[in-house]
């Protein structure tokens, strides 16, 4: 059956209301409920639409998230490639800040390498070797994500709603890429001094320098392009572990050091 007019996705709706729920701490049905024909470029739309909002409140972007970089959960989502939003400047943090939980809806975090760029990345075919070269340094991190739909959702309710950006957390520490295998950076992940999780940064499509050069390329795609000055968090190590206010976690890098976050 057809959907008539008044049954149709608006756009402008859905990205006010992904807003309303960020703003007020509470989850909301999510899109595909509805409209179970959501796809990954109305989500995009939507996105943009989203993010313009923002922009029109004054609020500014320092980079690019990626996510669902790892090959298993683009399988297990019937996906060919992973997604990606936009880090709000105002949620840029430093190692060992503190912060509510209770100001997101169900906040889960994850570590992760950050790259920031030293120059921008205007043409097509962008590589691993490239971007390495387009870095200026690489930062142990930590990533807040927040889902503002309630499940049962999709991965296109996921991208339209930033692709579940909340937060990011940077180490003091500055890596120049080519001083250290950026393939082959390990970590552990520890919630009120339990390890809860370890990975490598291979596990995303390789090398992290392949999602970030997955992001140049996309962006180019759509007009946009990675600029010098951004910070694109580069997709997980492993699985995102859930934080509520009294946790404190540590990501460990080893001899890179580590990031700390209270709540």
């Amino acid at each position: 059956m057809r959907e008539t007019p008044s049954q149709r996705l608006d756009m402008h709706k859905a990205a006010e209301a992904i807003l309303s729920a960020e703003r007020n701490a509470m989850s909301m049905q999510p899109l595909s409920g509805k409209h179970p024909d959501l796809t990954l470029d109305d989500a995009y739309l939507i996105q943009n639409l989203l993010n313009d909002i923002r922009q029109k409140q004054g609020l500014r972007f320092a980079g690019h998230k990626i996510g669902l970089t790892w090959r298993s959960t683009q399988v297990a989502c019937a996906l060919t490639e992973p997604i990606r939003g936009r880090i709000l400047s105002n949620a840029v943090f430093d190692s060992g800040f503190t912060m509510s939980a209770a100001r997101f809806v169900k906040p889960h975090i994850e570590m992760e390498l950050a790259f920031i760029m030293g120059r921008d990345i205007d043409q097509p075919g962008a590589t691993i070797d490239e971007v390495l070269q387009a870095t200026d340094y690489v930062v142990p991190a930590l990533e807040l994500v927040d889902h503002r739909m309630a499940p049962p959702r999709i991965v296109a309710d996921t991208v339209a709603d930033n692709s579940a950006f909340a937060a990011v957390i940077l180490s003091e520490r500055r890596l120049r890429p080519h001083d250290i295998d950026t393939r082959w950076v390990g970590a552990t992940l520890s919630r009120n001094g339990v390890m809860e999780e370890a990975g490598v940064s291979a596990i995303g499509m390789g090398h992290p320098a392949a999602c970030v050069a997955w992001l140049a390329n996309a962006l180019i795609e759509t007009g946009e392009r990675l600029r010098k000055g951004d910070i694109v968090m580069s997709g997980a190590f492993a699985r995102a572990v859930a934080v509520s206010d009294g946790d404190f976690i540590e990501a460990d890098f080893g001899p890179y050091g580590s990031v700390k976050a209270s709540f």
